[in-house]
């Protein structure tokens, strides 16, 4: 939650709550007279209890703004997955060893069917307003490095094996044990710098951050937009944003975030019909992934006939059960501390953890989790876990799993009506994540930077996510320092035995390509 009391949702009044059945018990005439009117009130309160609605001091409405501000901030992984892992049939781009591609429209689809379903189910079974969709980092890991050896269906395959492991791990209880060993200072440190992550984020998709092209390493890696000045219309539409939306949450507008991204993405659309920008691919200037315009159709039925398209021990017998088991390895060590952080950020922001930072009920949470890599795997999506772009719903409000009802049933949608979400540019929500990576940021509040021992390593967790692009680098980074200066200072008994652990793991993670050459 932020750090500032006054900016924390209001708790919902006695009447949200009880109005109804007070109001039913006044006048039973009138109860009786609108028995639909009655019906549809008692289901109402079945929703309510069923997701502790009122329980955690969220009402209906906050939970579906909340669930549509969520969708809107990271629809774009319909467009982007099948970018980084699909390819046109003949080119090279993302081909297989054997030649072959994923077809960009059939990853689309299985994109958003898995989101979709996924979201839904982690909703239903954890309750917790945290959507699941396409990790960036294993599909990218998937694309550069494992396809060039195998075929996508043997790829996809390591992909559920990968999740089967982690499922295994959870339902044993060791990734809650893993959870829960985190330190308070560390869970802080790496909501804070899920912050600065998803900040950077939305600075990089609207071309705020860009970087800079040099051969020769001679310059700063990135700069602010072109030559250190916003020169690109698209930026300015995010620098608007940005301010539209700080200006809005200060005023406590109720959805804000959702009204900034409807304004901005009206201007956006004006702005395009009037000067024809275009995609950024086609020329420098334009938007950097969706074009905001009216779309020419609607849509159409989508094509799922990836779903099942997996081999599951191909790899193994491709290129070896050594060199195999080390890809596998790389996925689970991704998926596992990807999802524990991103859960420890959101968790943290929606006031849902107690005072160590843990989540009540994370077990199932987490095995529903690693079930999204199992499903991703199976309809040649990618692993799918926990999106950390599900804290711009939370800041709008969401509290429950009915917010990712909202989100899952809106990609479900998406299959059918591709184009039409794709109106909405980057650069209209990518300052929704930069409000909550603020926001986000007040955790660091809770640590003690006096503390040196606790100053180092959540200060290289909060920065090495950013400038990693990565969370589980960060944490990483984070573990292995924390013990380090554990035992610096004489505490070393005082560290979980699992801390060492892991830290140990990262240690072989980090050094996987010097140990890989060396064992052949």
């Amino acid at each position: 939650m932020p750090s500032d009391p006054s900016s924390e949702p209001p708790q919902p009044s006695n009447t949200d709550a009880q109005s109804t059945p007070t109001s039913a018990q006044s006048t039973p005439a009138s109860a009786q007279s609108t028995p639909a009117s009655a019906q549809s009130t008692g289901r109402l309160g079945a929703v309510d209890r069923y997701f502790k609605i009122s329980e955690r001091g969220s009402t209906l409405s906050r939970e579906v703004r909340g669930g549509l501000v969520t969708f809107f901030t990271m629809a774009y992984i319909v467009v982007l997955n099948p970018i980084i892992i699909g390819g046109i049939p003949g080119e090279s781009k993302n081909a297989d060893v054997l030649g072959n591609v994923l077809p960009i429209a059939q990853v689309a689809a299985v994109t958003a069917l898995v989101a979709g379903v996924m979201t839904i189910i982690f909703g239903l079974v954890a309750n917790y307003p945290f959507a699941i969709a396409t990790g960036l980092g294993i599909n990218s890991l998937l694309a550069v490095t494992i396809v060039p050896e195998v075929t996508w269906p043997e790829a996809m395959g390591l992909v559920v094996v990968d999740g089967i492991i982690i499922v295994i791990l959870a339902i044993t209880g060791f990734r809650t044990a893993v959870f829960n060993a985190v330190p308070a200072e560390l869970k802080a440190a790496i909501a804070a710098g899920i912050g600065c992550f998803v900040a950077f984020i939305g600075f990089v998709d609207a071309g705020f951050v860009r970087r800079i092209p040099d051969a020769a390493n001679t310059t700063t890696p990135v700069q602010l937009g072109f030559g250190n000045s916003i020169t690109t219309v698209p930026t300015l539409i995010f620098v608007i944003g940005v301010l539209l939306m700080g200006v809005l949450m200060v005023m406590k507008v109720p959805g804000g975030l959702l009204l900034g991204i409807i304004i901005t993405t009206i201007i956006s659309i004006i702005l395009e019909s009037t000067l024809h920008l275009g995609s950024g691919a086609q020329k420098q200037g334009g938007w950097s992934l969706s074009v905001p315009k009216i779309p020419d159709s609607a849509g159409g039925l989508p094509d799922l006939s990836l779903v099942g398209n997996v081999d599951l021990f191909g790899a193994f017998t491709r290129i070896g059960v050594l060199a195999a088991c080390v890809l596998v390895f790389a996925l689970v060590l991704s998926n596992f501390f990807d999802a524990m952080g991103t859960m420890t950020g959101l968790g943290r922001e929606a006031g849902l953890a107690d005072d160590k930072g843990n989540l009540p009920g994370v077990g199932k949470a987490l095995v529903v989790e690693g079930t999204g890599a199992i499903a991703g795997g199976v309809a040649s999506s990618s692993s799918n876990t926990v999106f950390v772009e599900s804290a711009s719903g939370i800041a709008e409000g969401a509290r429950t799993g009915l917010a990712n009802i909202v989100t899952g049933g809106l990609f479900i949608v998406a299959m059918f009506l591709t184009p039409l979400y794709e109106v909405i540019p980057s650069e209209a929500v990518a300052p929704a994540l930069v409000i909550v990576g603020a926001l986000m940021m007040g955790q660091v509040t809770r640590i003690d930077f006096t503390r040196f021992e606790y100053a180092l390593p959540v200060f290289l967790t909060i920065v090495t996510m950013p400038f990693t692009y990565s969370i589980a680098n960060g944490i990483g980074v984070g573990f292995i320092s924390w013990v380090v200066m554990a035992a610096a200072s004489g505490k070393a008994r005082k560290v979980h035995p699992l801390m060492w652990g892991i830290a140990i793991v990262f240690a072989l993670y980090f050094a996987r390509e010097p140990i890989s050459n060396l064992i052949g």
